[in-house]
């Protein structure tokens, strides 16, 4: 509790201000777990991706390389 002399001077926060300031904090709050949710969608998407590009190189090292042979045969000649 403030001391006599200092009550007249910091005024008593008005129920507007209580319920502004909550109104703020419920807002942060579903903001925050808005982002997590697409920060969660955004990291399974980047990892599904990754793992469908490593698998499509595993198989392209194991095709035929025809370009590749292309060449060899051109700096033959």
């Amino acid at each position: 509790m403030l001391p006599h002399e200092l009550q007249n001077i910091v005024p008593e926060p008005t129920p507007t201000a209580e319920i502004f300031q909550q109104h703020q904090i419920v807002r942060e709050f579903y903001d925050e777990i808005k982002y997590r949710q697409e920060f969660e969608l955004y990291c399974q998407w980047y990892y599904a991706t990754a793992k469908q590009h490593q698998q499509e190189l595993q198989k392209m090292q194991g095709d035929f390389n025809i370009f590749g042979w292309f060449c060899r045969s051109r700096q033959k000649n």
